[in-house]
C-alpha cells in the first residue's frame, strides 16, 4: 500500500527549507521564495501524475496526451517543471533559469497566472547575495523541496496543500512581528468573522484589504458547496501574488484578486464604472493607517504636506458622511465597505478601539452609520491577538436593511474568554461559539453583552465605547476587619508558641 504524504511531513520539510535562508535574509522577504517553490512543486507533481495517467489511458499516443493535458487546470512545458529545475541545480545560471521558468509558466497560463510571479526575482543579488552564495542557497532550496511528494494520489487529505501554505504564511507572520499583521489575520479571528457574516451559496464575497487571502478562504469554507464568487484587492505586490497562489492551492480558481490601493483606486467596478456591490464584505484593514488619502493627491507640485483630502475628490462619493482624519484611515475603509454592500448585505470589519469613541469627523461618521440604522453589533476582542500589535481590537458588524434598530454590544475581552499565550493570546473554539451564539440570540448577558436602544446611544453622544454599555466591573469582596484582627491575634499567639518551643530545643542542645 502506498504511503500517503501527511500534512505534518509537508510542514516539517517546509520548515527545514526555511533554514536555508534563516540568518541570511529577513523572513518577511524569504517567505516569497519558499511559497513560490511550494506552488511550483505542487503544479509539477500534479502535471507529472496526469501525464503518466494519460500515457496509460491513450496507450502512449503523445498527441492525444498533449491535447488532454491542455484541458488541465494549468499547462506546464518541460522547462517549467520542478524536475527540470532540480536537474539544473548545479548550473551557474540557476537563478536566471528559475526566473525564465516562472515567466514561461505565466505566459502559458496567462488567463490565470498573469503577473503572479512579477514581484519575485530568484536571481536578485541585492536580496540573495553574490552568485556563489545565491547559487548555494537555491541549490539547497531545490534539494529540500525534492524530498516532497505532492502528487494528488499520494496526498492524504483534499486540502493538504492549501493547509500547508496557510501553515507557512502563519509561521512567517508570527516570525515577522509587526510586518506579519500586514499579510495575515490569525486563523481563529478569521474564523470568527466568517461565522458572523453567514455567507450563503451564490453570494459575492469581497475583502478590500485581502492580504494573503486567509480571511476570504475562511469565509468561502463556510459554504459547503463552495459555490460563491470571490473578490479581493491588495496594495502590496508580493502579498497580492501570495493571495493568488493561495486561492489556487485552495482550489478557488476563479477568484478575482486585484492589485492596487483600494481607497484611491478601487478596481472592482460594475458596468457603469460604479463600485461593485457584494452580499458579504469582510476585512482586517491596517490599523489607523497614516496618509491613507495620499493616492487622491494627484500632482501636488512637491507640496504633499499641504494636501487636504476632501469628499469632492472621491468620484465614488464614499466620504459624504465625513472625511476621516488624514492620520487615521480606519473609517475610510469602513465607508468604502459600506458603499460596497448590496441590499441585504452584511459586513464585519476588525478595527482598533479608537473608532468607537474618537471625536471630530469620526464622531460625525459614527452618528451617520447609527442614524442610517446600519450598525448591528460591536464586539470587543481580547488584547494581543494580532501579529505586530498588542492592542485590543473590536469588530463592527454592519448590515443593510436591518429588521431591528438597536445595537448589540459584546465584551469578549475578559479573562476566561480566550487562551493566554507566551507571545500572543488565542481565541479558542468555545470562545468563538460563545460570541457567535450571543450574536445569534441578540440578547443581554450579565457582564458579557448588552442590547442598547438607539436612544441610549444618542444619550451617549454616539460614543460606542463598550464599557458604557456592558458593565464588567467586579465588586471587591467585603473585608471583615474584626475577622482580620482576630486572625492576626491568632497568628501572633501561634508564633509566640513556636518561639518558646524553639528556645526549649536550643537549651536542650546546649547552644
Amino acid at each position: 500500500m502506498e504511503v500517503k504524504t501527511t500534512g505534518e511531513h509537508i510542514n516539517q520539510i517546509l520548515w527545514q527549507a526555511c533554514d536555508t535562508f534563516r540568518g541570511k535574509i529577513d523572513s518577511s522577504i524569504y517567505k516569497d521564495y519558499i511559497l513560490v517553490m511550494l506552488f511550483i512543486k505542487y503544479l509539477s507533481d500534479t502535471y507529472k501524475e496526469h501525464y503518466e495517467e494519460y500515457m496509460k489511458k491513450y496507450e502512449g499516443n503523445e498527441e492525444r496526451v498533449r491535447r488532454a493535458l491542455l484541458r488541465d487546470r494549468f499547462i506546464l512545458d518541460e522547462i517549467c517543471t520542478f524536475e527540470y529545475l532540480y536537474n539544473k541545480r548545479n548550473d551557474v545560471e540557476i537563478g536566471s533559469t528559475i526566473n525564465k521558468a516562472l515567466e514561461h509558466l505565466e505566459t502559458e497560463n496567462s488567463g490565470k497566472l498573469r503577473g503572479v510571479f512579477r514581484n519575485i526575482d530568484f536571481n536578485s543579488e541585492s536580496v540573495l547575495g553574490k552568485t556563489k552564495e545565491r547559487n548555494a542557497m537555491l541549490k539547497q532550496l531545490l534539494e529540500d523541496f525534492n524530498k516532497l511528494d505532492l502528487r494528488p494520489s499520494s496526498l492524504g487529505e483534499d486540502d493538504i496543500i492549501g493547509d500547508a501554505y496557510q501553515f507557512l504564511i502563519e509561521k512567517f507572520a508570527s516570525d515577522a512581528g509587526k510586518k506579519g499583521g500586514e499579510f495575515f489575520t490569525p486563523t481563529m479571528v478569521s474564523e470568527l468573522l466568517a461565522r458572523l457574516v453567514k455567507p450563503k451559496e451564490n453570494d459575492r464575497i469581497y475583502d478590500p484589504t485581502c492580504g494573503s487571502g486567509s480571511l476570504l478562504i475562511k469565509v468561502v469554507n463556510q459554504v459547503a458547496s463552495k459555490k460563491v464568487a470571490v473578490y479581493g484587492q491588495e496594495r502590496n505586490g508580493q502579498t497580492h501574488s501570495l493571495c493568488r497562489m493561495n486561492m489556487f492551492l485552495h482550489k478557488i480558481d476563479d477568484a478575482k484578486i486585484e492589485w492596487g490601493d483600494t481607497l484611491s483606486n478601487p478596481l472592482h467596478l460594475d458596468d457603469e464604472g460604479q463600485l461593485m456591490t457584494f452580499q458579504v464584505v469582510v476585512a482586517n484593514p491596517p490599523f489607523s493607517l497614516d496618509k491613507w488619502a495620499i493616492g487622491f493627491a494627484g500632482n501636488t507640485n512637491g507640496e504633499e504636506n499641504k494636501f487636504k483630502m476632501e469628499a469632492s475628490l472621491d468620484p465614488y462619493r464614499r466620504f459624504e458622511w465625513g472625511v476621516p482624519p488624514s492620520s487615521k484611515g480606519d473609517y475610510a475603509f469602513v465607508l468604502h465597505m459600506i458603499h460596497s454592500l448590496a441590499d441585504e448585505g452584511r459586513m464585519a470589519v476588525i478595527l482598533p478601539h479608537g473608532v468607537l469613541f474618537r471625536g471630530a469627523s469620526e464622531a460625525k461618521i459614527r452618528k451617520e452609520i447609527i442614524e442610517h440604522n446600519l450598525l448591528d453589533a460591536v464586539i470587543g476582542l481580547p488584547e494581543n491577538l494580532f501579529y505586530g500589535t498588542g492592542i485590543p481590537a473590536c469588530i463592527l458588524v454592519i448590515k443593510k436593511n436591518r429588521n431591528r434598530d438597536n445595537v448589540l454590544f459584546i465584551d469578549a475581552s475578559g479573562e476566561g474568554n480566550y487562551e493566554k499565550g507566551k507571545n500572543q493570546n488565542k481565541l479558542r473554539e468555545e470562545d468563538i461559539q460563545k460570541i457567535v451564539e450571543t450574536y445569534g440570540r441578540y440578547e443581554t448577558i450579565e457582564k458579557y453583552s448588552y442590547v442598547a436602544t438607539k436612544d441610549e446611544i444618542r444619550e451617549n453622544d454616539y460614543n460606542l465605547n463598550i464599557p458604557r454599555y456592558v458593565d464588567t466591573f467586579e465588586e471587591e469582596e467585603f473585608v471583615d476587619m474584626s475577622a482580620v484582627k482576630n486572625n492576626i491575634e491568632k497568628i501572633k499567639s501561634e508564633l509566640k508558641e513556636i518561639e518558646e518551643q524553639m528556645e526549649k530545643y536550643v537549651k536542650e542542645l546546649g547552644l
